[in-house]
């Protein structure tokens, strides 16, 4: 299995960094991440607003296409997708189309790139740092790709981060092309973690190694765990003020 060097080169003192808020949030539909996804981005944004926020969640069922995906990308027709009830969502999220189902991890991170000892021009390096010692974007092993890197930054504001594929059920996961066919890939579907192993992996054990490596990667002075979504519902589809959304 190849991995990516996560590590983060300091471009700030620790002492100026901030504590990472992680919320362990459970099953969230699509639509409830993206309205979820906009309000965060834009609370921590603000000068005095929400310290850097890391969401990890398990997607719906459903397959979600970033920029470089395309609806050729999947392997079912529509009328295949109506029948089985699984919803297709466009995203401003950076990499291809991935399906979602149970046995996977979202991870959704919220900060601007100062907080995390970037400078504004550090945005590529944070994507780089992501896909370092890869010749493609992701985490690759015998069995596929392992998780996808879907970052997005706007107006110097990180959204977004990937999915994990921990233990989940294969049939979905091999009908939809995730890596662009630029890659040059002969499998470009999705295997797990779990396939790697050949062993039994519980995904509260992913959960916790996630947490840990991810607030060692970004060099946070100390991470506060809690349980839940971190806004309400109501006020995640509460609509922001225009001149304020991080678009």
């Amino acid at each position: 299995m190849t991995r990516a060097d996560s590590s983060i080169v300091p471009g700030a003192a620790a002492a100026d960094r901030r504590p990472l808020s992680v919320w362990l949030a459970g099953r969230i539909e699509h639509d409830t991440y993206q309205s979820l996804a906009e309000r965060l981005a834009w609370e921590v944004s603000e000068p005095a607003g929400r310290p850097p926020t890391l969401v990890i969640y398990e997607p719906a069922v459903g397959i979600t296409v970033g920029r470089l995906g395309s609806q050729t990308d999947i392997e079912l027709s529509a009328e295949e997708l109506l029948t089985r009830n699984i919803p297709v969502r466009f995203s401003g999220r950076g990499g291809g189309a991935v399906p979602h189902g149970p046995g996977q991890i979202g991870i959704g991170l919220f900060a601007p790139l100062a907080s995390l000892g970037l400078g504004p021009h550090d945005a590529g390096g944070l994507v780089e740092r992501f896909e370092a010692g890869l010749e493609y974007p992701g985490v690759f092993g015998r069995s596929g790709l392992l998780a996808t890197v879907s970052l997005a930054i706007r107006r110097g504001i990180v959204w977004h981060g990937g999915f994990v594929n921990v233990c989940p059920s294969p049939e979905l996961f091999r009908q939809v092309q995730t890596v662009p066919v630029a890659a040059g890939l002969s499998r470009r579907t999705m295997g797990s973690v779990q396939a790697e192993l050949r062993r039994r992996v519980r995904l509260q054990d992913a959960r916790t190694a996630l947490v840990r490596d991810l607030t060692d990667a970004f060099g946070c002075s100390e991470a506060s765990i809690q349980s839940g979504l971190p806004l309400p519902p109501a006020v995640s589809h509460r609509p922001l003020r225009q001149h304020r959304s991080a678009s």
